[in-house]
């Protein structure tokens, strides 16, 4: 069985994540769902089982799916939903993000993103305007660069099982021309291997602004979920620096997943 935990704070962002993905797993036998809420004072657990039974009342009624609920108090958010994960064996973290000013990234966003970081699975960061239109197209930005090593082909597959889309293989470079290099074509064919299981499309763009060519790549193929592998693990800033993963969590309307190499 899969298991989908969902962080939630009671706020508006973390609320719609919940109930995207209570649509997204609606009907799904296999998949339970994991509300959590860390709560710090002993005087709040009554008040925080009752919002999250509340909660899981209201996910129900949106689809025929598995709900279970559970409250811990203290400790670091990051660190207890790691465990969780682990104990659990979940197959994905889902986390609300929004607030594209500096100040609201930092107040609201710091947590989604250090999971991003310390978590072993992958994490699904959904928009606080996220929409739920199905699953059925996800595209998958590859650098193409040693990718049996790079590429964490079971994690995403086990988040696609779920859903079992076409998925869009996205290389984005400048100097790519007319045809692919060899070692394109050598890359394309091994990630042609991992992912035999789906139907897949594979797509060359040359450009220099990867945001941009990835922002118009979502809206011309109609794409519900957008993977990306973040590269550096020593701490939050760090691990968006020198990627693309912090400005499509932001500025993007679809829910963005990442999984670690």
């Amino acid at each position: 069985m899969h298991r989908v935990i969902i962080p939630v704070d009671f706020s508006d962002t973390a609320l719609n994540a919940a109930r995207f993905v209570a649509l997204m797993l609606a009907g799904k036998k296999d998949v339970l769902a994991i509300l959590y809420h860390n709560y710090k004072d002993p005087s709040d657990q009554e008040m925080c089982i009752n919002y999250l039974e509340s909660l899981k009342m209201e996910l129900l009624h949106k689809g025929d799916m598995n709900v279970e609920c559970i409250t811990e108090m203290g400790g670091d958010l990051v660190e207890n939903l790691s465990r969780l994960a682990q104990t659990r064996t979940a197959t994905l973290i889902a986390m609300g993000i929004t607030g594209r000013t500096t100040l609201g990234q930092k107040l609201i966003g710091s947590n989604t993103l250090k999971m991003v970081e310390y978590s072993l699975i992958p994490v699904m960061i959904v928009p606080a305007d996220a929409t739920y239109k199905g699953i059925n197209n996800v595209a998958f930005a590859s650098d193409f660069n040693d990718v049996v090593k790079t590429t964490p082909a079971a994690f995403i597959c086990s988040v696609l099982e779920m859903f079992s889309p076409k998925l869009h293989i996205v290389n984005v470079d400048p100097n790519h021309y007319v045809s692919i290099t060899e070692e394109y074509q050598a890359e394309k064919e091994k990630l042609e291997e991992m992912f035999k299981a789906y139907i897949t499309e594979f797509y060359f763009i040359s450009m220099n602004n990867f945001f941009e060519a990835m922002s118009n790549f979502v809206k011309d193929y109609n794409i519900d979920m957008l993977v990306t592998v973040p590269r550096y693990h020593s701490n939050s800033e760090a691990l968006f620096k020198s990627t693309h993963t912090k400005k499509l969590a932001y500025h993007s309307n679809i829910p963005l997943m990442a999984a670690h190499q």
